[in-house]
């Protein structure tokens, strides 16, 4: 079992920034793939950004430029810096990590969210 704890959600004015994090904890022996994934009212959840064990990284069209994700492997912690903030951003986001307690298999985890408020 893997428990993954966010924060850094909140209320910015347009143009502000915001980071957030998202540490894994439980009897984790690797962690591949670290995602942020959001969703906003009335609309489907969405990836943001991802990045591999390997650093690399991958953002959608309206990020790109804007958030930059990066992963503390020491830490099981995977951050989402965003910048240039815009109302269309307010959604609640969710970290997705692939997670190995034996080197083998991969198993799935979310986290419960955390609300990002843009105001124009």
């Amino acid at each position: 079992q893997v428990d993954l704890v966010e924060s850094g959600g909140g209320l910015v004015q347009a143009g502000g920034s915001l980071r957030l994090s998202c540490a894994a904890s439980g009897s984790i022996f690797s962690i591949n793939s670290m995602n942020w994934y959001r969703q906003a009212p009335g609309k489907q959840r969405e990836l943001v950004a991802a990045i591999t064990s390997g650093d690399y990284t991958n953002y959608a069209d309206s990020v790109k430029g804007r958030f930059t994700i990066s992963r503390d492997n020491a830490k099981n912690t995977v951050y989402l810096q965003m910048n240039s903030l815009k109302p269309e951003d307010t959604a609640v986001y969710y970290c997705y990590v692939d997670v190995s307690f034996d080197g083998q298999y991969q198993y799935a985890y979310w986290g419960q969210g955390t609300q990002v408020t843009v105001s124009s």
